[in-house]
């Protein structure tokens, strides 16, 4: 297994920038024709009727509301199990809505999704990300309309990625159950739903409750088509009396007659499901596959899901994936995935779950890499450490710009809407320069544009400009005044406002994109350690320095048996507030590696590692 955290980066380098993404249609997908469903009753005189979801624009469909954003995702990890000729899982930070529109169409077989119950803003807002506060506000804005609005446009998005024999199952509950199924009827079809399941399980009822215990969930599950299969051998259920099994049954008439004389053999291999499940528990607080994630789902739910409509190869995918339970199983069951989460700390404890996770199955299981990408916000130390050929591409992207390719006007690297721009080297410590600017300028002088129309405009990107480097560009504009052979140029700081104009630009009164695109430094992590008992230590990361502005730890995870290479958080430690030290009890005296990762609100993540001589 090769080391995440010792790759070289030229070994990720080639994955840092995604294929373009698919273009938006010229002609928005249409919802299926229910006319004879949703038709008014003309008996009653004219009643209106509401045929497409809530949200839904005719000419833009969801796009209306929520404008597309382009930008590209960054590789910052590839996580090795040793064979790299396998197609690697994807497991993505980021807004699911944009992070879904880059997909392409009909490449998933089944989609499994726990979305953020209807049932409270606080509730929902898990650990205070910025990317969950933020997306949260815009679900909770105008109560259940508003819910179903932000949710119908990831589902329309969802459905466009099925495959043509793909599924989809939503998780949900009383809060929002039924208004969510009217919305999914408008949108997959009334016609391709095939169950409504209700999970049931057990739990104490409060002191002077009033109402009935609320003891199941309910998952929908529609289909892209009819030809979406249902492999019920992989999903079979024990019956009530195993002799049943050996002996058959004998039918009887319902009318209460005479039994019929047929015998009818049970399949050995169990039952047929119903569409209620009721020996599936939740997650027990000792339980093995316990993680702490406030919303974690059994593993043998999601397992039923996966085995009756995949098979092994088939891609999984799931878009709110939470504590990680979905690439979990389906790793374990040999599927290709795909997992996303607007969590940071989401993100972290998913991607420790899966390594920890893939140990247990290589000796059985040929396990595919998969990567830690980040769409919107994205680590600056790592962009610093990309190649020039690489970079320059990605920044352009990230500006709305397109490379040039044009071998006879070399330095311009692209343009914007046909303005030329140059983009500086990838080195974060690098100040653009008096020489950069007038050297710029005068490649848009020579430049076929320049000379056949009377544009005389530039843009800069970098990190930071020198005094001399500002003092030319403003030169540069005076100059343009008065003379139009001139050039103005304008700088632009990678980090800066002006850089994400046209990603905030498109914020609207039921989207806010001003938070979308961004770069996060890592927390300079510092652990302080002492012992409190024979081979029991505290340790914790009061010392640390969080680097981005007003961000604060969301979240501490501790590997007390490092061995160099990858990062697996030790059982209990994956979810640690970073205001309360940790106990550790060592196995046995002796020299221990000690590694520690600090995730903080506005996405960056840090890691420590130090040796401790356990007496």
């Amino acid at each position: 297994m090769s080391d995440v955290n010792e790759a070289t980066f030229e070994e990720l380098s080639s994955q840092f920038i995604q294929p373009e993404a698919e273009a938006l249609p010229e002609a928005i997908e249409q919802l299926p024709q229910q006319e004879e469903f949703w038709r008014p009753p003309v008996r009653f005189g004219s009643i209106p009727v509401e045929k497409e979801p809530l949200g839904w624009d005719k000419r833009k469909g969801f796009y209306k509301l929520f404008p597309r954003v382009s930008l590209p995702f960054q590789i910052v990890e590839r996580v090795s199990f040793g064979h790299p000729d396998l197609p690697a899982n994807r497991l993505i930070w980021g807004d699911n809505l944009h992070v879904m529109r880059q997909l392409p169409s009909e490449s998933i077989d089944l989609i499994y999704i726990d979305p953020p119950f209807f049932s409270g803003r606080q509730y929902n807002i898990i650990f205070g990300d910025q990317n969950e506060v933020r997306s949260f506000t815009d679900i909770w804005e105008g109560g259940m309309p508003g819910y179903l609005i932000w949710l119908n446009a990831r589902l329309y998005e969802m459905k466009r990625l099925l495959k043509k024999t793909g599924s989809i199952y939503v998780h949900c509950d009383w809060h929002a159950s039924h208004y969510i199924k009217v919305e999914m009827d408008k949108i997959f079809g009334y016609e391709n739903f095939r169950n409504e399941i209700a999970w049931c399980y057990t739990r104490m009822a409060s002191k002077g409750q009033r109402h009935f215990n609320r003891t199941h969930d309910v998952i929908f599950w529609y289909c892209k088509s009819k030809q979406a299969p249902l492999f019920v051998d992989a999903v079979r259920m024990p019956y009530a009396d195993s002799s049943q099994s050996r002996a058959g049954y004998r039918k009887t008439s319902l009318g209460g007659g005479k039994p019929d004389s047929e015998i009818c053999e049970l399949n050995e291999g169990g039952k047929f499901p119903e569409d209620w499940w009721a020996d599936i528990p939740f997650v027990r607080p000792n339980a093995k596959e316990r993680i702490g994630y406030p919303t974690q789902k059994p593993e043998a739910l999601v397992e039923r899901i996966i085995k009756a409509s995949t098979q092994e190869g088939d891609v999984v995918a799931d878009f709110f994936c939470g504590g990680g339970t979905t690439p979990a199983v389906a790793q374990r069951l040999g599927r290709r995935w795909i997992a996303c989460d607007q969590s940071r700390v989401a993100v972290a404890v998913t991607a420790d779950r899966l390594i920890r996770g893939a140990q247990q199955l290589q000796m059985d299981l040929a396990v595919p890499d998969f990567t830690v990408e980040y769409w919107g916000v994205y680590e600056a130390r790592r962009l610093s450490q990309m190649p020039e050929g690489e970079f320059r591409p990605f920044i352009l992207r990230c500006f709305a710009a397109t490379p040039n390719t044009d071998p006879n006007e070399p330095g311009i690297h692209g343009y914007k809407h046909s303005v030329p721009v140059w983009v500086c080297p990838p080195d974060a410590r690098y100040e653009v320069r008096h020489t950069d600017v007038v050297a710029f300028a005068n490649a848009v002088r020579r430049s076929i544009r320049y000379q056949q129309s009377d544009l005389r405009e530039g843009i800069m990107l970098g990190w930071a400009f020198t005094p001399e480097a500002r003092e030319a560009a403003e030169q540069l504009r005076q100059r343009a005044g008065v003379d139009v052979n001139f050039i103005r140029l304008e700088l632009v700081r990678i980090d800066s406002p002006r850089f994400r104009q046209h990603v905030a630009s498109l914020s609207t009164d039921h989207a806010d994109y001003e938070n979308f695109l961004t770069f996060v430094q890592p927390p300079r992590v510092e652990v302080g350690y002492e012992r409190v008992a024979p081979l029991t230590y505290r340790f914790d990361v009061s010392d640390t320095v969080v680097v981005n502005p007003d961000a604060k730890i969301l979240n501490v995870q501790w590997d007390f048996d490092y061995d160099g290479r990858q990062f697996r958080s030790t059982q209990g430690y994956a979810l640690s507030k970073a205001s309360a030290p940790v106990v550790y009890k060592f196995p046995r005296a002796g020299k221990f590696t000690i590694a520690c990762k600090v995730q903080d609100d506005k996405g960056g993540e840090g890691m420590w590692v130090g040796a401790v001589e356990v007496r």
